[in-house]
């Protein structure tokens, strides 16, 4: 008898809240930092690359962002970059180095960074569904391929939702603890 198996599934869709992670990091309030930048790419010799495989950042005071970019001819290609990007950020070039001030936030930045980061978290949650689908279509496949019975899809079925739901429910927890964080301070 073949089963699904539940760690796989939870595994594969843990990735997608890791993910979610990672763009709620880039989400700062009041202070800088250098994280706040992955999400950005930078189309650079015919590739999209992320903004630290082309430029040094450095976070030299508590609101002020450096960033060095090695190869000149890229300079004002990042600075459009990040001044295009949804952090609504001003980047102000002086040669090879590119300065973004970060301003404090008035109560409507605060409440766009909130949209910004339910955003992510609906691409997080299309993802987990993503893998819930594929797994629903593979059970039903072992079950019209006569390898499982019915009795059986119907519990993988209700199994993978079960862990559906449960990561979808710590993605809302995740989000709902970063804005609290954004609108408090």
């Amino acid at each position: 008898m073949v089963e699904i198996n539940p760690i796989e599934i939870k595994l594969r869709m843990s990735k997608a809240i890791n993910s979610f992670k990672k763009d709620l990091s880039g989400l700062r309030v009041g202070r800088a930092s250098s994280s706040m930048l992955d999400q950005i790419n930078i189309n650079a010799y015919g590739n999209s690359m992320p903004i630290n495989q082309i430029s040094t950042i450095s976070v030299p005071e508590a609101r002020l962002l450096l960033v060095s970019v090695w190869d000149s001819s890229l300079v004002s290609i990042t600075e459009k970059s990040i001044r295009e990007s949804p952090l609504g950020l001003n980047p102000m070039v002086e040669g090879n180095v590119i300065r973004i001030a970060i301003p404090a936030l008035s109560e409507d930045r605060r409440i766009e960074i909130t949209k910004v980061a339910a955003k992510y978290a609906e691409n997080a949650k299309i993802a987990v569904r993503n893998i819930r689908r594929d797994n629903i279509e593979n059970t039903r496949k072992l079950q019209k391929n006569n390898e499982i019975s019915e009795d059986q899809k119907h519990q993988d079925e209700l199994l993978i939702q079960d862990i559906t739901d449960e990561i979808i429910k710590s993605i809302d927890d995740i989000l709902l603890n970063k804005e609290k964080e954004i609108l408090e301070n």
